[in-house]
């Protein structure tokens, strides 16, 4: 396959739409790879070559047929258009129709037609002109992106134009409103995704047929009108109140604020403060029902406070680092409400980064992730049945243990249930072989102690199995949430191991009533403690202490 792809942009290389052009390159070399067939791709930039306007005077109908007098690169051009099997016309819209360069280039193809007059070959037109050359088997696409919201009632001019030049209906068609934002490195994770669907329609043309579903995703908008135009005016760094130019540091603030979801808005007014602290810039985002306002006074009490260098946060915007990892290395601090940075991408990521924060639920099968209540269900059934009458006791754990994967068959098994289900049936049969209740229900407090303690380990610790699933698909690449389940992993291994010593050691020695109350007071208060500290210590550690 031969492939002429034509860069109508004065920007040249760094054009928006040769992005997309690009893109769509890579899907169809996709396409042909899988098949070993060869793609053979001749690139045009128009601002590099050297085309004259057409004089108008008809020399390459009359006195030199299908040739032009004017020597310059469009001989080339046209070369190229004929040995194509597909031509992609790649171009920024400029006052809704192609630029200058390329209008030129469509003027300068005269010599491909024959003078005579014929019927159009679409019947879009009064009449036509019959091709000097047999064209009939070149396909032809465009590609284009524009600055305005959306691409809908920008290119009729276009589409009107390339109808008489190529046919209607003879070509496919990519028309990208907010072209502007390919080149933001801030906002790749939204450009990147339709990119990614632009190289998919890509791969699909070259089968035969873009897909509905692809269509759908090459006409969405990359951001709500309100969002992009909102950027876009902040993109100038020009005061809309005295005209004068604005910092760097505001104009990207006021870009960022601009992503603010308001549909997010949970009845709760926020204030972030952002103190760039290499520029001793400070401003404030009041976000609320009615979006995001940049202030540059302090009216408000902010209610969260991030102290960064401007480098590290432009870094975190373009993806260059983790937001997570440069927090735990306290390249920037945060104090306040720490609640808006655990849902930032939910208040100002894309569409697609608050979908990965969601809980990573049916992912891989239809069922909800592992709860830690089928778990412990299986321990509280030997502590407590086991510690009433050891042999009837255990075989109700027997009991609950065979039954529990069936009555909790909605939700996944993660190791830790597996390998609890088979500790506690294990201290059953025990209990059930030799009547020992009490060594039962001691062992099991030790096992259960050293349970969570080895799971310290692993990669995973035990609570991090069963609470990562409300932190996002990288959860356990987080530092400070990794390290806060392997402490709390520690602490209740240690709670339980301390309950098992407590209780042999006190067993006989103080009234039943007191030590089951000791027992039974020791995880409560552990489970107040995590309450408290999975909130507490992420904080402390946002706050760089």
């Amino acid at each position: 396959m031969k492939i002429l792809l034509i860069n109508g942009s004065p920007k040249g290389a760094k054009s928006n739409s040769l992005r997309l052009a690009h893109s769509f390159l890579d899907g169809i070399r996709d396409h042909e790879s899988e098949r070993e067939r060869a793609v053979e791709v001749e690139e045009l930039h128009l601002n590099t070559l050297r085309i004259a306007p057409c004089k108008g005077c008809f020399a390459c109908w009359k006195q030199t047929p299908g040739t032009c007098c004017m020597e310059d690169d469009m001989q080339t051009v046209i070369e190229g258009l004929l040995a194509a099997n597909l031509v992609i016309w790649s171009f920024p819209l400029y006052y809704y129709s192609v630029p200058g360069p390329l209008k030129t280039l469509i003027d300068r193809q005269l010599p491909m037609s024959l003078p005579f007059m014929c019927e159009s070959r679409d019947g879009n037109g009064s009449g036509g002109h019959p091709s000097r050359y047999d064209r009939s088997g070149i396909k032809h696409v465009l590609i284009s992106t524009c600055g305005f919201y959306s691409a809908e009632g920008n290119y009729d001019s276009v589409t009107r134009m390339f109808d008489h030049v190529l046919g209607q209906g003879k070509y496919t068609s990519i028309f990208c409103g907010q072209g502007e934002l390919f080149r933001v490195k801030e906002l790749s994770a939204r450009t990147d995704a339709y990119l990614a669907a632009v190289r998919q329609a890509g791969k699909e043309y070259a089968g035969g047929r873009i897909r509905e579903e692809t269509e759908t995703k090459l006409k969405a908008l990359l951001y709500p009108r309100e969002v992009f135009e909102k950027m876009a005016d902040a993109s100038w760094g020009i005061s809309k109140d005295n005209g004068e130019k604005e910092d760097e540091s505001l104009i990207f603030t006021r870009q960022m604020a601009a992503l603010y979801n308001r549909d997010r808005f949970d009845g709760r007014e926020r204030v972030l403060e952002i103190c760039y602290t290499d520029l001793g810039k400070t401003y404030r985002i009041k976000l609320g029902k009615d979006g995001a306002e940049v202030l540059t006074d302090e009216s408000l009490r902010a209610t969260t406070r991030i102290a960064t260098p401007f480098s590290v946060w432009l870094a975190l915007s373009r993806g260059e680092m983790r937001g997570d990892e440069a927090l735990a290395k306290h390249l920037y601090t945060v104090s306040g409400d720490f609640s808006l940075m655990m849902n930032w991408d939910r208040y100002f990521g894309t569409e697609e980064q608050a979908e990965d924060r969601k809980p990573v639920q049916m992912l891989v099968t239809e069922k909800k992730p592992p709860r830690m209540q089928n778990m412990l269900f299986a321990w509280i059934a030997l502590w407590v049945a086991v510690s009433v009458e050891p042999r009837i006791g255990a075989l109700i754990t027997l009991a609950v243990c065979s039954l529990l994967p069936l009555i909790t068959e909605r939700y996944e098994l993660c190791r830790y249930d597996r390998l609890s289900f088979a500790l506690v049936a294990g201290l059953a049969v025990y209990a059930v072989v030799t009547g020992n209740g009490f060594v039962a229900v001691n062992a099991g407090y030790l096992v259960f102690g050293l349970l969570w303690l080895g799971s310290c380990l692993t990669k995973e610790p035990l609570c991090a199995a069963y609470v990562k699933y409300g932190y996002g698909r990288d959860a356990l690449q987080n530092p400070i949430f990794m390290r806060t389940n392997y402490i709390l992993a520690a602490a209740w291994g240690v709670v339980y191991i301390v309950i098992a010593i407590v209780s042999y050691y006190l067993s006989g020695k103080v009234p039943a009533l007191v030590l089951s109350i000791v027992v039974q007071a020791m995880p409560i208060l552990m489970g107040l403690f995590t309450a408290w500290f999975q909130n507490w210590y992420p904080a402390r550690v946002a706050a760089g202490k």
